[in-house]
């Protein structure tokens, strides 16, 4: 995944937002915070993670099924990238 190694600096700031977005869940749910109020700290975290993988997805999209050295690895890539989105998606 040479395309994360460029961009690792800002994905990793990302995935510690989104830390610090479930430790809010976690402490909103050990304090009994308002549903409303949780629901919301949720609704941002998935937002986030969501948005994460929109990244992850479009680099690997354009570094290996659209510029894939050889017909077999953008098969391989598209093939990965069909089984994350499923997964993804259940």
């Amino acid at each position: 995944m040479s395309h994360t190694i460029r961009d690792k600096t800002k994905l990793l700031a990302r995935v510690r937002r989104i830390k610090g977005q479930c430790e809010a869940i976690e402490r909103a749910l050990e304090g009994e915070e308002e549903c409303g109020a949780t629901l919301q700290l949720i609704a941002g975290a998935r937002g986030a993670m969501n948005g994460l993988m929109a990244e992850v997805l479009e680099q690997h999209v354009l570094s290996h099924v659209l510029n894939g050295a050889t017909s077999r690895a953008r098969t391989d890539a598209a093939g990965e990238l069909v089984d994350v989105v499923r997964a993804y998606l259940k």
